[in-house]
């Protein structure tokens, strides 16, 4: 397979950024950035998210068996680079940031646009990301777009030419 040739075509999928929260309940909570996410069914509502195999928030997640996917809108950039480290729970904040607690007990971050709370079903382990199927139970509009609703989501290229994924 030609390298350079797979890099870029993989870097032509779309990739919109979403902060992913789960608390396990035991001290765990985490929160990161993450882009591989899809919906996958309407009935039940589905989602699909790749997270990174060996980290935290992979862990809690798994181990909570739920989680939030917090939506950013476009003038969150620095939110987005505020969760590529491992997140910090201070003085009732998660990395500096306001939230409330949902349902299933992720945190849902008051910064984001919309939030949806998920049960995790599945979980496919190949690879350095694992693929989680979660249900939808609970969401949250924070912020009603203008326009299409897809349009509001920040994405992989509005963080600056030189940051990518894929490849």
């Amino acid at each position: 397979m030609n390298a350079d040739a797979k890099k870029i075509v993989l870097r032509m999928i779309p990739y919109g950024i979403y902060i992913l929260t789960a608390d396990d309940s035991e001290g765990g909570i985490s929160a990161a950035t993450v882009n591989w996410v899809t919906q996958t069914a309407f009935a039940p509502p589905l989602v699909v998210v790749g997270v990174k195999a060996d980290s935290g928030t992979y862990a809690t997640v798994k181990k909570s068996g739920k989680f939030a996917l917090n939506m950013l809108g476009k003038e969150s950039k620095g939110l987005a680079f505020t969760f590529f480290k491992p997140a910090q729970l201070v003085d009732g904040k998660l990395s500096g940031q306001s939230f409330k607690w949902g349902a299933n007990g992720a945190p849902l971050l008051d910064a984001a646009i919309g939030a949806v709370e998920c049960d995790v079903k599945s979980i496919v382990e190949m690879g350095d990301h694992h693929v989680i199927v979660g249900e939808v139970t609970q969401a949250h509009l924070h912020t009603t777009p203008e326009g299409r609703p897809d349009a509001a989501i920040l994405e992989m290229k509005d963080l600056g030419e030189n940051v990518f994924y894929g490849g």
